[in-house]
């Protein structure tokens, strides 16, 4: 074996990627998606719930005369069990605005599938005799689940970039598009400009083909300021005093009349103040959300827009290329970490709606408020168990799961890491399915399987090490500070 290749083999596992990803995730994502949503409030009762975060504790079994032992994996493969981890919700309840006995509220929600060889798990750093004691290989790379006795894991899911700008050609429009993702949250956001040289705009639960002008007014942004913005290319600033010419809300000139027209678009025939809401809400919550999802990031948002309207401006006068979709700078892969935030997010929002549900009919019933009667762990437990025991996931894709093929040692490897495309096997799109040279280094260029599944099912290269996890605010925060950059909102 080559030198070079031996040392990497001996220093690194070829599933590390995997088990990293579900560290970052028990360890740093769980906690942020509690943290986002971090409150319940009951509309019937002065009764509310803060929570301040999760708790694991590894995998144990409780048997029939009520003694606890560790559950170790093969004992959970044997018996058909599910190797998870107990979650514990801490919770400030607050009653009357006041708030109640912290100490003691700490709340069973549910369990989660622990990966092999992570940080839940009772392998980790076990030495080679203790692991032939627990019944394990000890050449097994860990990296996979074992839910209800049978070994799956979690496959690569390659996706489009978030949070990036994608430029490209349409049949009668240049298209700006960026997937906004944020907390599991994921919204598709477009500028399209029409060939005449219109802009519009699509974001979700806004009426399709919003004024585009009309939308930056709502944002905060005036006429003055739209044009000052475009200055530094012809082309695009005669673009967009097209579009203020053609404005047909041409007569709203400040915030609050565009919000108010906003309203009337996005909830007619409802009374204004709601209007006004519901205009607020999808401004905040559905156009750009990874920029910030309250009223201070409204011009933030004003100025991404009109960044991503430069681009296909530039793009329709050819002095910028369009972007290749195929480029793997363009994309991303997910991993069991990734799949797994997706997955709790869905639940917990599942989770927090029955729980407010339970408050309000305890409290028509008359019942005493308590967090433990009103708290079920199968809301959380029987979505987690649907998605991974079948591979449908929240996002839509199928066959995310699938079961560790066991036939050979390279076999067990190579399932640990798939990466597939969530396009359908039928996609008759043949340069999504070739070679694309940023694919060398990353993807295995000669690995695919015959047929259908040509080149959408892919596996990583032998040396490829997945970066996984990185803090978006802090590399933002130290680029502003190394290069002094100015920020739009204000």
């Amino acid at each position: 074996m080559n030198p070079i290749l031996d040392s990497y083999m001996n220093t690194y596992s070829l599933v590390q990627h995997q088990i990293d990803s579900y560290n970052r995730f028990i360890s740093y994502s769980i906690q942020r998606i509690v943290e986002q949503f971090d409150k319940i409030e009951s509309e019937t009762a002065e009764f509310a719930m803060k929570f301040v975060g999760v708790r694991f504790e590894k995998p144990y079994i409780i048997e029939a005369d009520s003694s606890r032992r560790q559950l170790f994996p093969n004992e959970a493969r044997i018996r058909d069990l599910t190797y998870a981890a107990r979650m514990y919700l801490l919770v400030m309840p607050f009653i009357k605005g006041v708030e109640k006995n912290l100490s003691t509220n700490e709340v069973y929600i549910g369990d989660l599938p622990v990966m092999l060889k992570s940080d839940l798990c009772h392998l980790k750093n076990l030495p080679e005799n203790l692991l032939i004691d627990a019944g394990e290989d000890p050449f097994d790379p860990g990296g996979y689940f074992i839910i209800k006795g049978t070994e799956r894991v979690l496959i690569g899911i390659e996706d489009v970039a978030p949070n990036r700008i994608i430029t490209s050609k349409e049949r009668d429009r240049i298209r700006s598009k960026v997937f906004s993702s944020i907390f599991g949250f994921r919204a598709k956001c477009v500028v399209d400009r029409l060939n005449d040289g219109e802009f519009i705009i699509d974001f979700p639960k806004a009426p399709k083909n919003i004024d585009f002008i009309l939308t930056l007014k709502a944002l905060g942004l005036d006429e003055k300021e739209i044009i000052e913005y475009a200055s530094d290319h012809e082309v695009f600033k005669n673009d967009m005093i097209y579009n203020i010419e053609i404005n047909e809300y041409r007569d709203i000139t400040n915030k609050e009349e565009a919000i108010a027209k906003l309203g009337q678009l996005v909830a007619p025939m409802q009374a204004k103040t709601y209007q006004k809401k519901r205009a607020e809400f999808e401004l905040d919550n559905h156009l750009l959300p990874h920029l910030g999802t309250d009223h201070l990031s409204r011009r933030k948002k004003a100025f991404f827009i009109l960044e991503m309207a430069k681009r296909t401006s530039l793009v329709a006068n050819k002095l910028l290329s369009p972007d290749d979709k195929d480029h793997y700078a363009n994309k991303r892969v997910k991993f069991a970490g990734e799949l797994l935030e997706d997955l709790f997010t869905y639940a917990f929002k599942y989770f927090m709606k029955k729980t407010k549900e339970q408050i309000d009919r305890s409290v028509v019933r008359g019942r005493k408020l308590s967090i433990h009667t009103i708290v079920n762990p199968e809301w959380i437990n029987s979505k987690i168990e649907y998605a991974m025991g079948t591979g449908s996931w929240v996002t839509g894709q199928t066959g995310v799961s699938p079961t560790l093929d066991r036939t050979n040692y390279f076999n067990t490897y190579a399932g640990l890491r798939r990466v597939k495309s969530p396009l359908s096997k039928k996609h008759p799109n043949v340069e999504l399915r070739g070679v694309h040279g940023t694919q060398y280094g990353k993807i295995c260029v000669s690995e695919t399987p015959a047929g259908l599944e040509v080149g959408l099912t892919k596996y990583l290269a032998i040396t490829a090490k997945p970066s996984i996890g990185v803090d978006e605010k802090f590399i933002e925060e130290k680029l502003r500070s190394m290069f002094k950059i100015q920020s739009n909102e204000g």
